[in-house]
């Protein structure tokens, strides 16, 4: 029998469960959506016969949510969009993420819908609706994309199980089957529904492992990493939002995620990237990513073999003294010995530009230190010579004094404002310096002198040294 053949008669072993009414249900009221609610409790259970034991090792757990978080995302657009389902008798809900911040009393940001509705009964009835879809290329995915009053989009995903997954490139297969959803989904956390009434449908656990603070996979945890070796990084971005002690993890996870770290290569730099950056962003990024260090991912994300720990230790010591958060790229540069190993890393995970200049800057100039009379000296003088946006040389200039651990200097170097040079060509020609290579000449050696001036020496003095210097360059002057 194919694995889709498989599913589908799973699917209908469990349908017909479910008509007879053979499995547990559990029913809670949640009034305040908070992890200590008052709450009306009540079950129902039948017993099942012994081999469906095996085929239902979870019962679906509901309950009720009216936050005043929850009733905020109904704009206008979404209660049309609720409407259009209705009419055509297609079910929709709140899936995965929303539900998860709902329930943590976080307003959602994004909204992500499951519906019973395939990706051609969605085209069919938002057609007839006159409503616009836009970007069709998660269809294949069973995800149609809405823009209703050109003010909101929705994405709508039907239900659906992975017959064959690799990541990205999943072969799916609908289906009208909300557990069997659930089942597929990387994180308990992450696989609960919403009903527009409020209704929560947790099928895998995932409200009691919220409760518990737990971050845990759904079913077999090297299963799920095996399907898309990304959820490795999806488990640790969870644990730093969720975790109360993200140092503590799951022996079982932890040895899973050590026997699939490989898989990781295996994963684009950009996707990999996109999952760091969040990691690297919360407060407990330190341990976190000594964590993913120590269970082998340094190779596989373009850090090599070595990751300088010593150096990354004391940034994250001095970066806790401080109480403050170095950007995620400062961390990973932490990581560092070489500017050939800042080419590497680039290279592994495609980062923008931005983060680019910055672990190149970082790497080189990690050790130059303040000067005694004037700290910030040296910091200036490479701002000075960029050629790069002032804006971002001064924010680069600031973090490294903060990856330094020297809080008080950054705060100042931010307000500082860099002068401009204040000669410029036309005074260059005007004392009868020649054009091209010469004028350049003349202007390095101008500039050279109003910085060891520190910035003080005016227009009109540089303007008097100019035939000094020509004349030690040997130039002539042009006439």
């Amino acid at each position: 029998m194919s694995t889709g053949k498989l599913v589908t008669a799973l699917s209908l072993s469990l349908k017909q469960i479910r008509k007879c009414g053979k499995f547990s249900t559990t029913h809670r009221t949640l009034f305040t959506g908070s992890f200590n609610p008052r709450c009306i409790f009540q079950s129902r259970t039948c017993h099942l016969p012994l081999y469906y034991h095996q085929l239902l090792k979870r019962h679906l757990f509901t309950m009720k949510v009216d936050s005043e978080d929850f009733k905020s995302v109904f704009t206008d657009e979404l209660i049309q969009l609720q409407k259009i389902f209705e009419k055509y008798n297609y079910e929709i809900r709140f899936a995965g993420g929303p539900v998860r911040d709902l329930l943590m009393n976080i307003k959602p940001h994004d909204l992500d819908f499951a519906t019973t509705a395939t990706p051609q009964q969605m085209k069919d009835m938002f057609n007839s609706e006159n409503i616009r879809m836009i970007n069709l290329t998660g269809e294949k995915h069973g995800t149609i994309t809405v823009r209703i009053n050109e003010k909101e989009n929705f994405e709508i995903t039907t239900l659906r199980i992975d017959v064959i997954n690799h990541g990205r490139h999943a072969v799916v297969e609908f289906t009208q089957d909300w557990e069997l959803d659930a089942n597929r989904r990387d994180l308990t956390v992450n696989s609960m529904f919403l009903g527009f009434d409020g209704t929560v449908y947790d099928y895998c656990g995932g409200w009691e492992d919220l409760q518990k603070r737990r971050v845990a996979f759904v079913g077999d945890a090297r299963t799920r990493i095996q399907e898309d070796y990304l959820r490795i990084l999806r488990y640790f971005r969870f644990c730093a939002r969720i975790s109360p002690d993200p140092n503590v993890h799951e022996p079982d996870t932890e040895e899973a995620i050590r026997e699939n770290i490989e898989g990781l290569s295996r994963i684009s730099g950009e996707r990999i990237w996109l999952e760091l950056k969040q990691i690297l962003s919360n407060r407990h990024a330190g341990v976190l990513l000594e964590t993913m260090l120590r269970l082998g991912i340094a190779p596989h994300i373009g850090l090599g073999n070595k990751p300088d720990m010593e150096e990354f230790r004391l940034v994250l010591e001095r970066a806790r003294s401080n109480n403050i958060q170095l950007q995620p790229i400062s961390m990973l540069a932490s990581l560092l010995d070489s500017e050939e190993a800042a080419v590497a890393l680039h290279e592994r995970l495609k980062y923008p530009n931005f983060d680019k200049e910055l672990s190149f800057f970082i790497v080189q100039y990690r050790d130059l230190l303040p000067e005694p009379l004037k700290p910030l000296r040296p910091y200036q003088m490479i701002v000075i010579d960029t050629k790069q946006k002032m804006k971002d040389a001064i924010f680069r200039g600031a973090e490294l004094l903060r990856y330094q651990g020297n809080l008080e200097l950054a705060n100042e170097f931010e307000k500082w404002v860099p002068p401009r040079f204040p000669v410029g060509g036309a005074d260059l020609k005007s004392e009868g310096v020649p054009s091209g290579k010469a004028m350049n000449m003349v202007i390095q050696r101008l500039r050279s002198k109003w910085k060891e001036s520190d910035f003080q020496i005016s227009h009109k003095e540089l303007v008097q040294c100019i035939p000094n210097v020509m004349e030690d360059l040997g130039l002539k002057v042009q006439k």
